[in-house]
């Protein structure tokens, strides 16, 4: 159809493992034969699909398979998944940063793209003359960059170093200014791949506020890659889940938000000792493992969650805190709880694994938030788990349906009304 922007057909990505190169002459010699016998290339039959939670066994892995969709103007996707799933391999060819190793990209307009900090920019430069390089390179001639030029400089708030050289910038204050860059020229089609996540809270905001405008009002198709899923939720109209480097679901976001929260409460344990730490290094604890009761990551409006977190202590230690915390789209803390609350001196006499069951309410409405565990030590060692899983609180049914869709407010508590006359 004539307002569909981007098509994706059968598009596929291979990848050898190991050591980067061309591969083998025993490989370049099979794939020359086959393609003079007018064959299938051979290499593309094998490979693994794109687990990263088992280890490989072929030398080549698929990191997508099969990827069909079709994108229409001023539509606002959501592409989500678990790291390794294929977001950014989709991204960087359709970015045509790299080409697909079967199938076809079809595009209409102008595109920018955001694929990660400093994408595009040169550190010598200045941040005015990046923001002319950069337009450039999206197309744009000096005049209709110089006119924008005013409205960038003040949405990333770099006014006071735009004549500095970019090399001289914070990696928050470059994303800032190449985000103003892609989101102010005039393409149709705006990339961006995890950028939010370097920016401080307001500006998160403003740029959330930003795309929202050019969607509507400008007609600017986005596609946004995020782990953050109340972020995607607040911002997109639909969304692709990818799987293991397959799509998993295609439409609606709270339908593509709601199959990846199903799918994440197949794992009832998640091993914590696979996931990124944060904090100090702690030779005293090891956080193993959190696991949910029957699976369920998923609670109502008021109802209570529960989990137990499996820490291994390594020596005897004094005054133990073991916590969690649920944070909102924008990386804020809003509820955090700990075992101080139940034992407010936890003194750890033996070595061993033990496990911490947690009970809890919380006080907040319907929406996806992000759990993240820690423990703390006398000694001050700190071992944190960022960003574990996702929880959905769902609404309770309600009489004023479209009041309780608009979610007021963060903190939903209990409380007694009584009607005087």
């Amino acid at each position: 159809m004539s307002d569909t922007v981007i098509k994706i057909e059968n598009v596929s990505k291979q990848y050898r493992l190991g050591e980067i190169g061309t591969g083998t002459i025993s490989h370049d010699l099979n794939r020359w034969w086959a393609r003079i016998r007018g064959k299938e290339d051979p290499f593309l039959k094998v490979g693994q699909v794109n687990d990263r939670t088992t280890k490989s066994t072929s030398d080549y892995v698929w990191a997508l398979r099969d990827i069909n969709a079709e994108i229409k103007k001023g539509e606002v996707w959501g592409v989500i998944g678990r790291n390794g799933a294929g977001k950014s391999t989709l991204l960087k060819i359709l970015s045509q940063v790299t080409t697909p190793t079967t199938g076809n990209i079809y595009i209409k307009g102008k595109m920018a793209s955001l694929l990660e900090v400093g994408t595009g920019f040169n550190g010598e430069l200045t941040g005015r003359e990046n923001v002319f390089l950069n337009g450039a390179i999206l197309g744009m001639n000096r005049r209709e960059i110089a006119r924008k030029l005013d409205e960038i400089v003040e949405f990333a708030g770099v006014e006071k170093y735009i004549d500095t050289p970019l090399k001289r910038y914070s990696s928050g204050m470059s994303i800032r200014l190449a985000f103003a860059v892609a989101a102010h020229l005039d393409t149709d089609i705006l990339i961006l791949d995890e950028v939010l996540a370097v920016g401080d809270a307001g500006f998160q905001r403003k740029c959330l506020g930003k795309m929202d405008e050019v969607s509507k009002n400008e007609g600017k198709t986005i596609l946004f890659v995020s782990h953050n899923l109340t972020q995607v939720q607040n911002l997109c109209k639909y969304g692709l889940l990818l799987e293991n480097g397959t799509l998993k679901f295609s439409g609606g976001v709270t339908a593509a938000l709601t199959e990846y929260v199903m799918s994440s409460k197949t794992q009832n344990k998640i091993d914590l000792r696979k996931l990124p730490r944060a904090g100090t290094k702690s030779f005293e604890t090891n956080l193993l493992e959190i696991e949910f009761e029957d699976g369920r990551m998923e609670i109502m409006e008021g109802e209570s969650l529960s989990f137990i977190i499996t820490v291994e202590f390594l020596q005897p230690i004094k005054e133990v805190i073991v916590g969690f915390n649920m944070k909102d789209a924008l990386d804020n803390i809003l509820v955090e709880c700990r075992t101080s609350a139940s034992f407010p001196k936890l003194d750890i006499t033996e070595p061993g694994i033990y496990k911490f069951k947690v009970t809890y309410a919380p006080p907040l409405s319907a929406g996806i938030y992000s759990l993240s565990v820690g423990s703390r030590c006398l000694s001050g060692h700190l071992e944190y788990v960022p960003s574990v899983t996702n929880i959905e609180i769902t609404p309770k049914p309600d009489e004023l349906e479209e009041w309780n869709k608009s979610s007021a407010g963060i903190v939903r508590t209990p409380s007694s009304w009584e009607l005087i006359k």
